[in-house]
């Protein structure tokens, strides 16, 4: 999705279920404010109806069943990095059995007038009893960008156009062990071709150029994955706990270029606060390490490159990029109407990057900003995020996105 200096215009909604989600939202905690002083809560779809002259429908909390359930929001946007843009976002949800979680596929497809064309798929299924919870991805992208170098000490004034094709493929299967606890074993499939580049002349990137010289690179290994979510609600969470850790392993036996170990940990917090409030401070901490070995320069941790391209609000994608990544971030989520439809956010993160593998992290490049959410769908608790992000050396843009960013 793009998420850079873009000005998004939602054009049309499909689907009155459930929204861009991921898991079953928990329906026995408090009710919200808004629900204990009897103000009905609206979102997006309500809006239509009554436009429409539909009426409005009632909030029908976790009532996905087996039949699936489709929601799209297509889009159109601009931002300095692609120019025009046309978006098709949405997903799919449903149960594998009654007493499952809901299961969800996530779709987006779009194509800039740079030439970038993306399709992602992402799924997040849950079998009977919960017994195993299986997450994939698979995603094509042919994708015009510029890159700055290694480190977080480069300089924005130093773009380096590239040019590649990149597909992904990877799955994870965790089995329940205990009470919120999964743990369980991955592929991941990292495949980058046609990889070209044009160096500014008076550019000198001398460990850049050493981990970019190659035209196509692939990481291929297996994962061990463990997963704990205490959260009520993983779409748009209120309170809980979750942490999460990928240790991947790249064999050459398996066709990667080179043979390289990681770690990714990714760790979250969110309270209430104040206590009696439906407002939300949350806290998100999301490291990822290179263990041993050289990894193909696009495989190295860089802004906004997390699995869902996220980190790192208030910079371009690809800004950083180095062997390790050190990043955190601290919101604030309140309410502006009482009906739920409007509300707002302050956030701030931090990130740091190495340069090659084996040396020291760089400067802190902080971040921060305000935001607005709009409710997309009451029922699976699903918003419209628009932010507008800060960061160094002049760095700004507004940054959107469907559901919340973690």
């Amino acid at each position: 999705m793009l998420r850079v200096f873009k000005i998004s215009v939602l054009l049309l909604v499909l689907g009155s279920q459930v929204a861009f989600g991921g898991v079953r939202c928990d329906t026995t905690t408090r009710k919200p404010r808004h629900l204990r002083d009897s103000i009905p809560p609206h979102d997006v779809l309500d809006l239509m109806r009554q436009f429409l002259h539909l009426g409005t429908a009632g909030a029908q909390h976790d009532s996905v069943g087996r039949k699936p359930v489709f929601s799209m929001v297509p889009a159109a946007g601009y931002e300095l990095q692609s120019r025009m843009a046309i978006l098709l976002s949405g997903n799919v949800a449903f149960r594998l059995s009654d007493n499952a979680r809901v299961s969800v596929l996530n779709f987006s497809s779009s194509y800039t007038q740079n030439a970038q064309f993306t399709l992602p798929l992402l799924w997040n299924a849950w079998t009977n009893n919960n017994d195993f919870n299986l997450v994939g991805d698979l995603r094509f992208y042919a994708y015009p960008q510029s890159t700055f170098g290694l480190g977080s000490s480069t300089a924005i004034r130093d773009p380096d156009p590239m040019n590649y094709n990149y597909f992904r493929f990877s799955e994870a299967a965790l089995r329940h062990i205990t009470g919120n606890l999964y743990l369980g074993v991955g592929y991941i499939l990292d495949d980058h071709w046609a990889i070209s580049r044009q160096l500014p002349i008076n550019a000198t990137f001398p460990s850049f150029v050493n981990f970019y010289n190659s035209s196509h690179t692939v990481s291929s290994g297996f994962t061990l994955n463990g997963v704990f979510d205490s959260r009520d609600c993983s779409i748009n969470p209120s309170k809980g706990f979750y942490a999460s850790y990928q240790f991947r392993e790249n064999i050459r036996a398996l066709g990667s270029t080179a043979a390289w170990s990681s770690l990714i940990v990714d760790v979250r917090k969110y309270f209430r606060f104040p206590a009696s409030s439906d407002n939300v401070l949350a806290f998100w901490s999301y490291d990822s390490v290179t263990l041993s070995g050289d990894p193909p320069y696009l495989d190295l941790p860089s802004t906004l490159w997390d699995n869902n391209t996220n980190a790192g609000r208030g910079y371009i994608q690809g800004r950083f990029r180095g062997a390790q990544m050190i990043y955190a971030e601290s919101e604030y989520r309140y309410s502006i109407t009482r009906d739920g439809l409007l509300g707002g956010v302050f956030f701030v993160n931090i990130q740091s990057f190495s340069a090659a593998p084996g040396t020291h992290l760089q400067s802190f490049q902080p971040g921060y900003g305000p935001g607005i959410r709009i409710k997309l769908n009451k029922v699976s608790k699903t918003n419209i995020c628009m932010d507008y992000g800060f960061g160094t050396q002049g760095s700004h843009g507004l940054f959107v996105n469907i559901g919340e960013l973690f």
